[in-house]
């Protein structure tokens, strides 16, 4: 085990590390364990130990995992986790936390969102309630088991005013962050397939609904490859605006995504797992993410990119993803 001293500066380092660049780490200390300035800088420069009980309010309240800190070459990372039970999903709730997400990242001046995507991206396709409604009445009905759903049907575009609201706040929101995603084919097919099981299943309201869902895939697609092409995210059926080279998109055909998330925050970042679908694990933990994010360059690195450049490999890719759709509708005589 390290020195109690230098164990106590890397603590403190770890929190200057959390800190926005206009916040003191002496008031902070000050603050937090309610003594002055004076006793704060002392044990900044380590010449008083912190109690037990003072590193115990600093660890919750900055989040800090002294395991890290204690034994920096184990391996061990702490995760938060945002846990979605059976039977119990509510699409609202879960929303409020992607937005709440979304709004911390927008605050800082510098920031970056990567998403090595296997489902296609919730950002994508929050425009468009058809796809929304479709994608939050498979989660509930099907892993989750609503019972308020146990006898329904899907009808296209069948969300509340309330889901609404947020999905249009969080799209705004999203719009204004640098993102980089990392497609393959399955990315799409993905969905393709929940799509078909729910029509052989007689999930369907109505062939209507479902045709009006493969229309609404098919703009979304048209959306998507447009903005690629522009190399920023806009709002659909609207003016094109936006800051050129603000959306990088790359098609990966050497492995299977797995929905990572690695979220850059100023000189902070995080890196979001999914589990059983809507679950969320989050870490912060600086090894942790450095080696996410040297994953997702490796990957990029064999990747083709298809925005802003590429015109050939674009058009290549999403006349497959449009391909995936007239395939069905010739299997289903649609």
């Amino acid at each position: 085990m390290a020195d109690l001293s230098d164990i106590q500066a890397r603590f403190f380092e770890t929190i200057k590390e959390k800190l926005d660049s206009n916040f003191s780490l002496v008031h902070e200390v000050s603050e937090k364990l309610g003594i002055s300035y004076d006793s704060a800088y002392r044990r900044l420069r380590g010449e008083k130990k912190l109690s037990l009980e003072e590193a115990i309010l600093l660890t919750q309240h900055f989040g800090i995992c002294l395991n890290d800190l204690l034994l920096p070459q184990n391996n061990t990372f702490v995760f938060k986790s945002y846990h979605v039970e059976p039977g119990k999903f509510n699409g609202v709730s879960w929303l409020d936390f992607i937005l709440t997400n979304i709004q911390k990242i927008n605050q800082a001046p510098e920031k970056q969102i990567v998403y090595a995507a296997k489902d296609p991206p919730i950002f994508q396709y929050l425009q468009f309630p058809e796809i929304v409604s479709f994608k939050f009445f498979f989660w509930e009905k099907t892993l989750f088991y609503a019972q308020h759903l146990v006898n329904k049907k899907f009808k296209a575009g069948a969300i509340s005013d309330e889901m609404k609201k947020r999905c249009n706040l969080i799209t705004a929101l999203s719009l204004k962050i640098p993102t980089i995603e990392i497609w393959n084919e399955d990315t799409f097919r993905i969905l393709m397939r929940q799509i078909e099981y729910y029509w052989v299943s007689g999930y369907f309201e109505s062939q209507e609904d479902l045709e009006i869902l493969l229309d609404k895939l098919e703009q979304w697609l048209i959306h998507n490859k447009k903005e690629a092409e522009l190399g920023y995210r806009f709002l659909y059926d609207s003016e094109p605006k936006g800051i050129e080279g603000s959306y990088i998109l790359y098609e990966n055909e050497i492995v299977i995504n797995d929905n990572t998330i690695h979220v850059t925050v100023g000189n902070k970042c995080y890196t979001y797992f999914t589990y059983n679908v809507l679950g969320l694990l989050c870490s912060d933990s600086k090894v942790f993410c450095d080696g996410v994010s040297n994953f997702h360059k490796t990957i990029m690195s064999k990747s083709n990119l298809i925005s802003s450049v590429g015109e050939k490999e674009r058009n290549r890719f999403f006349n497959k993803l449009h391909r995936n759709i007239e395939l069905f509708r010739e299997t289903h005589n649609l």
